[in-house]
């Protein structure tokens, strides 16, 4: 049987979380080599919504407070820091402390993007992904606040879901979600939690291919 030529990859995460943009930065690198590996497959990314911190309200709290209450001391805040400024430098994946001054709450961010997946075409919803991400992590703004994500929304050309609409994620979704952010599931088959290096990503997407025969040899 022939490979399939077909890859369907389905990516849980927050915008908060720096894990996921890390994430993203390494399914970005996967992907760029299945294309030199395996020029024949198409990739599928469907990107699923998950609040980690669902309680947070609308206007967001204060990013140092938060962090020191969640971690327990400064001294575990700036440790923290550290290995993901390590990681997100390895990965190619800038972010500003310094500027993060609010931990938002993200429902109306990840309604945006559900707005922009039922409105764009995949490289205009990419491109919408993207500058949320860089929004937060690279320019400190608050993807809580609504007059922002309006101009973002006019920028990229999506009407606005109503702003009543529930953002949480169906419960499958959690449940998948509960094994952590970023979670990655290929093909349906091959899942993996975590900011995993870009070569494990890459593996785990050729074992999904692989169920559907043997692929060649890697390039």
């Amino acid at each position: 049987m022939a490979p399939a030529t077909t890859l369907s990859v389905d990516v849980w995460f927050d915008f908060v979380c720096p894990w996921c943009w890390i994430g993203k930065h390494h399914l970005a690198q996967a992907v760029e080599r299945l294309r030199q590996t395996d020029p024949g497959v198409r990739v599928q990314t469907t990107w699923h919504s998950v609040q980690l911190i669902p309680q947070t309200p609308p206007q967001g709290w204060p990013f140092d407070a938060f962090y020191e209450q969640r971690l327990g001391s400064r001294e575990a805040v700036l440790a923290r820091r550290a290995q993901v400024q390590e990681a997100a430098r390895r990965a190619g994946a800038p972010i500003d402390y310094a500027r993060l001054s609010v931990f938002p709450s993200t429902a109306a961010a990840h309604r945006l993007l559900a707005a922009g997946a039922a409105q764009l075409v995949p490289a205009a919803l990419e491109a919408l992904l993207m500058r949320l991400f860089e929004g937060y992590f690279v320019h400190g703004e608050n993807l809580g606040d609504t007059a922002l994500l309006a101009a973002i929304a006019a920028e990229h050309g999506v009407l606005q879901a109503d702003a009543h609409q529930p953002a949480a994620p169906a419960p499958a979704d959690q449940l998948v979600a509960a094994s952590g952010v970023p979670f990655f599931l290929f093909n349906g088959t091959r899942a993996l939690a975590g900011a995993q290096p870009a070569d494990v990503l890459w593996a785990a997407m050729r074992s999904a291919l692989c169920q559907g025969g043997p692929l060649p040899a890697p390039a």
